[in-house]
């Protein structure tokens, strides 16, 4: 896999002609009822758009990963406007979103998730074995720089390598949208600047929007945007001019 600075750096600027991935307007989150209610998002209004890599920061509680899963269609919006292309994904039926989820979203969580007694290309092959239009998952693996350990099971591989297949398999799909919850959370820094900059490597090659939630303050200057967010509420938006390496940043 190509090294991040080996890439060019193109700052993205949304433009307002172009029709956003994701439009959400007013978007809020209650969990109980009553005196036990509790907002997890408080009213939130931003666009997306294709390609952009969207760093999430905050503490834990901000609505950080309620947010994600409001955009990945495992969580549904108690208020607000949530637009994929356009259509209004608070409508879907159970059958419809399940569809988003394995056509045009790919996750990638803290956890791997992998099956132990599969190889790493038999893991991938689960989830392209049921979407509409995946990569092979030997090309997948080649992407995230693990073309020679395709067929090593998971206990043969180390924290990073299993991420990164966790990663292969999330894309294999083709998957418009990439969502990342914490994917480092468990790493140690060198292996999770390698993590990073194979998501880096995939958001620039396939054009994919990708969105990344991280503690880490410094790793958000690889983002075209970062958004904090805290109490529920997007308290700023930063825009960087260039996006960064991710190895020089983190040193």
């Amino acid at each position: 896999m190509p090294a991040v600075g080996s890439i060019s750096p193109s700052p993205v600027a949304p433009a307002a002609d172009r029709e956003p991935v994701f439009h959400v307007r007013g978007l809020a989150r209650v969990y109980g009822e009553g005196l036990a209610a509790v907002t997890a998002l408080a009213g939130v209004d931003f666009d997306l758009y294709a390609a952009e890599l969207i760093v999430l920061l905050g503490a834990s509680g901000s609505g950080k990963s309620t947010l994600l899963n409001q955009l990945g269609g495992l969580d549904s919006p108690t208020h607000g406007t949530l637009l994929y292309r356009g259509a209004n994904l608070a409508e879907f039926d159970e059958p419809a979103l399940t569809s988003f989820r394995r056509d045009a979203v790919g996750f990638v969580f803290q956890a791997y998730n992998l099956i132990p007694s599969l190889t790493a290309r038999e893991n991938i092959a689960l989830i392209t074995e049921i979407c509409r239009d995946p990569m092979p998952p030997e090309d997948a693996l080649h992407l995230v720089g693990l073309g020679e350990r395709m067929d090593h099971f998971p206990a043969q591989l180390s924290g990073g390598e299993q991420q990164r297949v966790a990663i292969a398999r999330a894309i294999a799909k083709r998957p418009e949208v990439l969502l990342c919850d914490e994917p480092t959370g468990a790493l140690d820094v060198h292996t999770g600047i390698t993590v990073l900059e194979a998501i880096e490597h995939l958001n620039r090659e396939l054009g994919t929007l990708t969105v990344v939630i991280t503690h880490n303050a410094i790793i958000a200057d690889m983002a075209d945007r970062v958004f904090t967010l805290s109490d529920g509420r997007i308290v700023n938006v930063r825009q960087n001019a260039h996006r960064g390496s991710v190895r020089a940043l983190a040193w």
